[in-house]
């Protein structure tokens, strides 16, 4: 498999629509292989289109510029890096921009899922856990909030064709990284 389509498989297993369908698919605790063949993952033609709200842009590539920020996060996983086309340096742990890329990739995952916001809201209703983990930190459900304000700014660049403007400054991936060096090399001349 090659590489920037493994990271897209995992990022969709690591979705909340994978994961919300998949508990609807297991009648029990455990997850046998005969339910996992059956849960309904993405084809890697859908990788492959360009995305509508991000013109010159496949799925592929905006998903895979996510997880590798998201993954690539120690030195141990620079064969990874390198296999989906970076050379830098890891990624710095952010909490709160590692936030907003799952936040972005969960948005993205309805879309590609063709899951209206309604749904999508129903669906983030169904996770209880992250619910009571948010409102005990954050006083609201901050991650469902999140999501639904990213999802309706793809779908509003969807419906006027004006590419989607990420929340991260700089932006994800290899352009993230690039920045940064960048910055450190003018500081260094100051």
């Amino acid at each position: 498999m090659e590489p920037k389509c493994a990271a897209c498989l995992v990022s969709t297993l690591d979705s909340f629509v994978l994961d919300y369908i998949a508990r609807q698919k297991i009648g029990g605790v455990h997850l046998t292989f005969n339910c996992l063949k059956q849960l309904a993952v993405l084809p890697p033609s859908t990788f492959t289109k360009p995305l509508d709200w991000y013109s010159g842009t496949t799925a592929l590539e905006w998903i895979a510029s996510r997880a590798l920020e998201l993954t690539y996060t120690s030195l141990s996983l620079a064969a990874f890096a390198l296999s989906v086309g970076y050379d830098g340096p890891p990624f710095q742990w952010d909490e709160e921009r590692r936030f907003l890329l799952r936040c972005e990739l969960d948005s993205a995952f309805f879309h590609l899922y063709r899951i209206s916001h309604e749904d999508a809201d129903y669906i983030l209703d169904t996770f209880p856990i992250v619910r009571r983990r948010d409102e005990k930190t954050f006083g609201e459900y901050r991650t469902k909030r999140v999501i639904l304000e990213i999802y309706d700014k793809i779908e509003q660049a969807k419906r006027t064709g004006r590419p989607y403007q990420t929340r991260l400054d700089p932006p994800p991936g290899a352009a993230h990284q690039a920045n940064d060096k960048i910055t450190a090399i003018s500081s260094q001349g100051t």
